[in-house]
């Protein structure tokens, strides 16, 4: 077995990591074994040990394998949620669709894999940034109320979610509470005649700053999806939400349309993560 060359000489090391990236990508490898010991990878590729540990240590960092002491490195595989991001909800009558994702919604998800959801919960008054403040139609730097929760899954992290309000649309109102809300914000929304009608996502990936990295536990490569849904009604925009999700563990689905024939397809199987099984 050889170690492609590419278009570009880089690092042996490099070119290696590449490889056992393709090899992860085809299948060759499975989250219930584990990967080859280094003395067989340097067997196989015709390199110094070195360059195996410096080629793992960067699938390490990347999040895609991980070392157990004593039983080995295996493909680090976290159970992935699916989280139905826009789509019909079951908890409201149809055709409207979960703008704002209710509570409810990450319970029933939790529940149907078997799994737990925990919420820590924070109220804060911060200065706006300056994308928070232009999507609400402020200044940069006027004082909004921020609605924060912390998800946790069996106490893995999950995602950080926080929701944006004007200070002068939260004042008086339950939203100010450091708590969650019976029937969520939504219904204090309503009750002030603020009934989201409408939204816009945008989605992008970045890398996660020191604090986000330390709260996600996350390898140094894995990278957060971070989605901001901006809500309205007739009036303007309401809130602005913004969803960090750490990408090894995360999944967004988006539906559009008539689904009827989605029914019939198989459940995709869920993938199994040797740090919380027995390895053979």
């Amino acid at each position: 077995m050889t170690i492609p060359r590419g278009t570009t000489q880089s690092p042996k090391y490099q070119r290696l990591a590449a490889d056992l990236r393709r090899r992860i990508a085809e299948g060759e490898f499975t989250a219930q074994a584990a990967l080859p010991v280094e003395s067989e990878l340097e067997r196989q590729y015709g390199v110094a040990r070195n360059t195996v540990r410096l080629a793992v240590d960067v699938l390490v960092n990347e999040g895609r394998l991980v070392r157990l002491q004593g039983k080995g490195t295996y493909l680090r595989e976290h159970p992935v949620l699916d989280h139905r991001a826009y789509g019909p909800t079951p908890a409201a009558p149809a055709p409207r669709d979960c703008l704002a994702v209710p509570t409810a919604v990450y319970l029933g998800e939790a529940a149907d894999a078997g799994r737990e959801l925990t919420v820590d919960f924070e109220m804060m008054i911060v200065r706006a940034r300056g994308d928070i403040a232009e999507r609400l139609g402020l200044r940069p730097g006027e004082a909004i109320v921020v609605r924060r929760q912390l998800r946790l899954l069996d106490r893995e992290p999950y995602s950080i979610e926080e929701s944006h309000y004007r200070a002068g649309l939260a004042a008086g109102t339950p939203l100010m509470e450091p708590d969650q809300i019976d029937g969520g914000d939504e219904a204090v929304l309503a009750l002030l005649g603020r009934t989201e009608i409408g939204a816009v996502d945008h989605l992008v990936a970045r890398m996660p700053g020191p604090e986000e990295a330390q709260w996600f536990q996350g390898g140094p490569g894995v990278p957060l999806m971070v989605q901001t849904r901006v809500t309205y009604d007739r009036r303007g925009p309401v809130r602005v939400i913004e969803t960090r999700y750490s990408a090894d563990r995360s999944r967004l689905v988006y539906s559009v349309g008539e689904l009827a024939a989605r029914a019939l397809l198989p459940a995709p199987a869920a993938p199994v993560d040797p740090a919380r099984a027995d390895a053979p």
